[in-house]
């Protein structure tokens, strides 16, 4: 029996009874509490550096994590989001077969039990808290909050029913409120085209085309495992590609996994899609990763034109129930075909192409050739790329979709095209004091959940060479900066339901308590409304 939460608080009574008993229990022992933070006397808050993180995701904790270890205990953090729960795209964006990578929070867990830090879930900068009371009331503030929109198509019938971008597929199947009610239908889809060719594209294919049963012991969201387990219809899976093979963005570990663990046959479209032209042996001599991603899908597809050829010579038509991964490299998206019933998907219109020299001897282009063929399909997947939204009073590159900064700190504008040309060293007029920037929103969406290690590094080494000179500027100001006792008799006298750290462990022990009980690593509470109820907020 799966947990199914909807718009009133679980409906299952006996896990019902599970989630209430590890939250009375521990909602007993709960000692930092807003309260306690809003009395908290001025000369304690005046003697440190007060620094405010805007986001709880990778990058988020791992400023957090050089902040702590490189000023001791003169600092104190403050972690807001937007969601109850902490972890962003670990919680929300890492496969849930994928285990391994998310034990990474079990570091992030210890470091928002720390003294020196303090957690708010469940509360909106714009909504609940402005920018600009965040930065009276902390030293720095750093906007860690990543990448919530996506690339768009550009295309037409992109817009409407059948249609959804990865990032919101993958919010659907890992629980994510945003995505809890997406109109996703599984049971009428037999075919799905996915526009990309990274680990992203990988995930959702792998969600689409592996048995159920390898994702019941997972934290994949109830609703999703019910449509996988008992509703899909799905046999197949195109994963379309502008450029070849070699110049595929996913890696050979994950792309081994989707071929050889999940039970599916592959083929291409056409026989030359795997030709080896005199550039691409090139980047195959030069990159051993290139060349081993064309070994792997040249080995499958030949491996699956053997069954093909088996089952053809026994009388059948292929191997019975066996779900297939079509790889449509050279093939660019030009149009979603709606010509089902009131319009909905029935195809993926692509335009084949040739990959050219880019200019100047740059990374290969593709360009079209003229030639347009359909890809049957019921459902259009769009995995070309995150896109992170701007804040208001913040500078925001809306080209690159990044804020503008120089090593984390934030500009307060985006450099003009001469300036970027020439590397030109930003001036100290030209920086936002007191504010930074880290992970995607910093460098775009780019890298893996380590890369934000590297990145946090910099921001953090760029605010506390800044510290002095910020504990000056503000130190002299009366009770100088009020940081986490400011924030919570703000979040306090605005009736936020704020979601604090001992708050937060009781939803997270529920969960796990009620997946335990189903043989399971947990499962996720989906609406807000119950997380805060289940959390006594």
């Amino acid at each position: 029996m799966l947990l199914s939460s909807g718009r009133h608080l679980l409906a299952s009574a006996g896990l019902l009874a599970t989630f209430e008993g590890v939250r009375l229990q521990a909602l007993t022992g709960i000692a930092r509490s807003l309260s306690s933070a809003a009395a908290a006397s001025p000369s304690e808050a005046s003697d440190k550096l007060h620094v405010c993180v805007v986001g709880s995701g990778p990058a988020g904790f791992y400023t957090v994590d050089r902040l702590l270890k490189r000023y001791g205990d003169k600092v104190h953090v403050s972690i807001l989001d937007r969601l109850p729960t902490p972890f962003g795209l670990v919680r929300s964006g890492v496969a849930p077969d994928h285990q391994d990578t998310k034990n990474v929070i079990n570091q992030f867990g210890a470091l928002a039990g720390d003294p020196r830090v303090s957690f708010f879930g469940n509360v909106l900068v714009g909504r609940d808290v402005a920018l600009q009371e965040l930065r009276q009331l902390h030293h720095a503030v750093v906007l860690a909050y990543g990448a919530e929109s996506d690339r768009r198509l550009g295309v037409p019938g992109e817009e409407g029913p059948g249609v959804l971008s990865a990032r919101e597929f993958v919010w659907w199947y890992n629980g994510h409120p945003d995505a809890r009610h997406l109109p996703v239908d599984l049971s009428q889809v037999e075919s799905v085209a996915i526009c990309g060719i990274g680990n992203v594209a990988l995930d959702c294919a792998r969600a689409l085309l592996a048995p159920a049963a390898r994702f019941q012991p997972t934290d994949m969201a109830g609703h999703a495992l019910r449509q996988l387990a008992g509703g899909s219809a799905v046999r197949r899976v195109h994963l379309v590609a502008r450029r070849g093979p070699v110049q595929a963005a996913c890696t050979p570990k994950e792309l081994k996994e989707l071929l050889t663990e999940c039970g599916v046959t592959a083929a291409t479209s056409a026989p030359d899609q795997l030709d080896v032209s005199a550039a691409d042996a090139a980047e195959m001599k030069a990159t051993r990763l290139k060349r081993r991603v064309h070994e792997l899908v040249s080995k499958a597809v030949a491996d699956g034109a053997k069954q093909q050829q088996q089952a053809a010579a026994g009388g059948g038509s292929g191997p019975c129930g066996v779900r297939e991964l079509v790889f449509d490299f050279y093939r660019n998206p030009v149009e979603v075909v709606r010509g089902g019933p009131g319009g909905a998907v029935s195809g993926l219109k692509v335009e084949r192409t040739v990959v050219q020299p880019g200019p100047g001897g740059g990374a290969p282009v593709a360009v079209g050739s003229g030639e347009f063929s359909v890809l049957p399909c019921q459902l259009v997947l769009k995995s070309i790329g995150y896109k992170s939204l701007p804040l208001e009073g913040v500078a925001f590159d809306s080209r690159r979709g990044v804020v503008p900064n120089l090593e984390g700190r934030v500009l307060k504008a985006v450099p003009d095209a001469k300036a970027l040309a020439a590397a030109a060293p930003a001036a100290a007029a030209d920086l936002d004091s007191g504010l930074y920037v880290v992970g995607w929103l910093k460098r775009g969406p780019t890298g893996i959940i380590g890369t934000n290690l590297v990145d946090a590094e910099e921001t953090a080494g760029s605010l506390l060479a800044d510290a002095p000179a910020l504990l000056q500027a503000h130190g002299a100001a009366a009770g100088g900066r009020q940081g986490l006792a400011g924030l919570a008799a703000l979040l306090q006298s605005r009736r936020v339901r704020a979601v604090e750290w001992g708050r937060w462990r009781v939803l997270d022990e529920a969960e796990v308590a009620a997946g335990r009980a189903e043989g399971r690593v947990r499962e996720k509470v989906t609406e807000v409304a119950d997380m805060l109820s289940i959390c006594g907020v």
